[in-house]
Formats: C-alpha cells, structure tokens, sequence
C-alpha cells in the first residue's frame, strides 16, 4: 500500500487525538490532586468530541467515496483507545480513588475487552451484517453514555456523582459491555443519507431542532445524557417488539 486517502483519515486521527487527550487528563488529575479535578470533566468533553468526529470520518469517506479497507483498521484502533481505553481510565481512576479496587479493575476490563470483540465483529461484518444496521451497542455510544452519565450527575451535585459512580456506574458499564457484544440491533445513521436530495419538509424540521438546542444550550450535560440513553433504550425495545412479533408467527404444534 503506497497511497491513502488523506481526508476521512484526518477526522480519525483526530478523534484519536482526542481520545488520547483524554487519557492525559485523567493522568494530569492524579499527579496534581484535587486541584486539578475539573480535568475529570475535560476528559468527557474530549471523549464526546471524538465521538463527533468519529461519526464525521464515516460521513466524510462515503460522500466522498474514498472508503478504504486502511479506513476502516484504522478506524477501529482508534475506536479502541477513545471509546473503549479512555473512558476505561476515567472510572478506573475515579473509583480507586474511591477505594473500590476490585470493582474497578473488573468493569474496566470486562468494558475494553467487549469493546475491542465489537470492533472485531463490526470489521467482519461490515458490508455484509452491519451495512444498514448495528449488530450489538457501538462503542462511540457505549463510551458516550459512560462519560454523558458522569456529567450529568456532577451537574446535578457533585455528591450524587459519587454515589453514583460508585454504585451505580459499575453496572451500568457491564450492561453496556453485554450490550456491545449482543445480537441487539441498533439503527445505523448511516441510513439517513445526508448527502443525498431530501423533500423540502425535512430543511424545517432541522430548523426546528437546531433552535430547540439552541434553547437547551444550558442543559446540554442533560441533553446528551438522556439522548444516549434514549437510543440504547430504543435499541432494546425494537428487539423485544421483534422477538414478540417472530414469536405470533409461529404455528402452534399440531396434535
């Protein structure tokens, strides 16, 4: 291979940086101490960034049709450090600082692990399974219901942030390390065709949502963490409506 395509590359590499950023952070925090905990905070907006960028390189190669096999290996190590390593550090950190060591070392493990079999599967599957949809939580969306969910309740009271990091982070980082090794499907943005012509209908409707942002731009903690949660709820609600629905199609034994 003696040429790639520079620009889906270079959102890559900087959702990597980011990714990377994040993890110095995290480390800055320990050597400095609490005077330096707002990095914490830093460290999630980082991560979010590289989930942006992450869904851009995608964009990027497909409109501009320099997808690559090179794109896509690199893409997934990327993945890997950003959304599977970095928010791994964050709540290592936090919660051995909250001397819970062994739950610390079980979830971050357990998360990265599936993270890293995701991606595994996604570069299996990827034009074959996974072109219109997700099989199992993507890792960007994993990683970003992770640090949207520490935000969030630091907004709130920074006590309630430790409480919750604390008792209720652990399980919800194992229910998203299942999620992203399951056979749950998750709609893939990929079929919104943003390059494509759209009915006039649809340029208000973006309007309208821009402006509600706009409006919510106080309690966007609040806003991406409800937004995460919202897509890994309806993820599993189409699957329960589609097992319900296979379910009714089978015959009942005959006697």
């Amino acid at each position: 291979m003696r040429k790639i395509y520079l620009l889906p590359n270079l959102f890559t590499t900087a959702s990597l940086f980011c990714g990377l950023l994040a993890i110095l952070n995290v480390f800055n925090v320990s050597f400095s101490g609490d005077l330096e905990t707002h990095r914490y905070e830093i460290s999630c907006w980082l991560i979010l960034g590289a989930a942006v960028l992450d869904m851009l390189d995608g964009w990027v190669a497909r409109m501009t049709h320099t997808e690559s096999s090179f794109g896509v290996q690199y893409d997934s190590l990327a993945d890997l450090v950003a959304f599977g390593v970095a928010p791994a550090v964050l709540i290592y950190t936090r919660l051995v600082e909250m001397e819970n060591l062994q739950a610390a070392e079980v979830i971050t493990t357990v998360y990265v692990i599936c993270g890293a079999l995701r991606l595994a599967r996604f570069n299996v599957q990827k034009y074959r399974i996974e072109k219109l949809s997700f099989t199992g939580l993507p890792i960007p969306a994993a990683a970003g219901a992770v640090v949207s969910s520490f935000l969030y309740f630091q907004t709130i009271d920074p006590e309630w942030n430790k409480e919750f990091v604390l008792r209720v982070l652990p399980v919800f980082m194992m229910l998203l390390s299942y999620l992203m090794v399951s056979n749950v499907n998750y709609f893939s943005f990929k079929q919104l065709h943003l390059e494509r012509r759209k009915p006039f209908n649809v340029l208000p409707v973006v309007a309208l949502f821009l402006a509600g942002m706009f409006l919510l731009k106080n309690h966007i903690p609040d806003v991406v963490f409800f937004g995460f949660c919202g897509y890994i709820i309806w993820g599993l609600v189409a699957a329960l409506i589609s097992k319900m629905k296979k379910t009714e199609k089978v015959p009942p034994p005959s006697v």
